[in-house]
């Protein structure tokens, strides 16, 4: 998996995306580090809503999704 951004200046944050998003395939997330949280949404509605997650449990998910 690779990741990509998708800007980042002003108000908004910079939503990354793996590479495993895109047009043709399942729906994927996209994810965006806050200052207290991080956001994410669906990646083919980037328009649509997103959820926040405090960095902490961010974190413990990651590490327990990738296996580590």
């Amino acid at each position: 998996m690779t990741l990509g951004s998708s800007g980042g200046t002003g108000p908004e944050p910079e939503w990354i995306k793996s590479s495993y998003s895109n047009g043709d395939g399942p729906s994927c997330v996209e994810m965006a580090a806050a200052d207290d949280a991080v956001r994410v949404r669906d990646s083919k509605k980037a328009e649509g809503p997103s959820v926040a997650f405090p960095a902490g449990a961010w974190a413990a998910f990651t590490g327990f999704a990738s296996g580590g």
